[in-house]
């Protein structure tokens, strides 16, 4: 068993590093907001972390919540003028902020060292510290599903005029997903610098950005767990299919479509939806029946004359 983990360490955390950036791309989805922007978030955190543990010097710890913080920043400075737009405009601002950020990365090159990128972080993020930082952001977005808030973006995906005549202020609800979404993303990158040694613009670029999105969309977005499901499957599959190398992406294709087709709502969502049913199912066969109720005899019709056909 030590054995299959020593092997296999490596693709045990970076499921767990894609797992923290689908659940930042599930939060924003769950509010109803059409971003594509942890990409970008993911690469200045990333940036953010590394520059500073290996240019400034400072501790690993203190330069993963300064990348963190800044994935924040970022996305709360975006987050007003997001708000006010709607659908693909959502999609189109934040792709534009990640191509930003790509640029940025590639181009200034006096401080991130353009293509070749950054080397020499030191590794202070194992599996161990990943498994426990990702347990403790699915507890706290199941605790913030069970809480006002998570319910408020449920009935704002769902429907934004529902929401309105409920007295929820929809703009109000997706800044805050959206600012959580980039303390997520930037988290995700910081931890990705901190458990992989270098990083490179490459990384975060379009194949990220189609990655996240498809593992929240194959695994289910309206529960967290369809996020970790998301980024087991996907991360998981080009190790099963090392054989076929060159068809990687055609794969994960065929499989991303199979599942919109047939599992609209996700894997995850459609096993929780099937155990549900299965309960209440169980609970209604289990369910003490009514006593029945005793046949009351009914009275004897008397027809009158005229009913009955006599004549007078």
């Amino acid at each position: 068993m030590m054995n299959f983990f020593y092997t296999y360490q490596s693709l045990f955390d970076h499921i767990l590093v894609y797992a923290m950036l689908a659940m930042s791309q599930y939060v924003v989805l769950r509010a109803g907001v059409f971003s594509l922007g942890s990409a970008g978030f993911a690469a200045i955190g990333a940036y953010g972390c590394a520059l500073l543990v290996v240019k400034a010097g400072w501790p690993p710890l203190a330069a993963i919540a300064a990348g963190t913080a800044l994935g924040g920043l970022a996305s709360a400075v975006l987050a007003f003028p997001l708000s006010r737009l709607r659908g693909v405009f959502q999609a189109v601002a934040t792709l534009a902020m990640v191509q930003i950020v790509l640029s940025a990365t590639q181009n200034w090159t006096s401080v991130t060292n353009g293509a070749i990128g950054i080397s020499g972080i030191p590794k202070v993020a194992g599996t161990g510290e990943l498994l426990l930082i990702v347990v403790a952001v699915v507890a706290l977005l199941a605790a913030m599903g069970r809480h006002s808030i998570g319910r408020a973006m449920d009935v704002i995906r769902e429907d934004e005029t529902v929401a309105v005549s409920l007295g929820i202020s929809v703009p109000y609800h997706q800044r805050i997903a959206f600012i959580l979404s980039g303390l997520l993303a930037g988290l995700g990158g910081a931890l990705q610098a901190s458990s992989s040694y270098a990083i490179t613009p490459g990384e975060f670029g379009f194949g990220m950005l189609v990655a996240v999105l498809a593992m929240v969309v194959l695994g289910g977005r309206t529960s967290v767990w369809g996020a970790l499901v998301g980024a087991a499957i996907l991360t998981t599959l080009p190790e099963l299919f090392r054989v076929f190398a060159d068809y990687r992406n055609v794969v994960q294709g065929i499989l991303l479509m199979l599942v919109i087709v047939y599992l609209p709502r996700g894997v995850a969502d459609t096993a929780i939806a099937l155990l549900h049913d299965r309960r209440l199912r169980r609970q209604a066969g289990h369910a003490p029946r009514a006593p029945a109720t005793p046949a009351v005899p009914k009275a004897p019709i008397v027809k009158t004359s005229i009913e009955g056909g006599v004549r007078p």
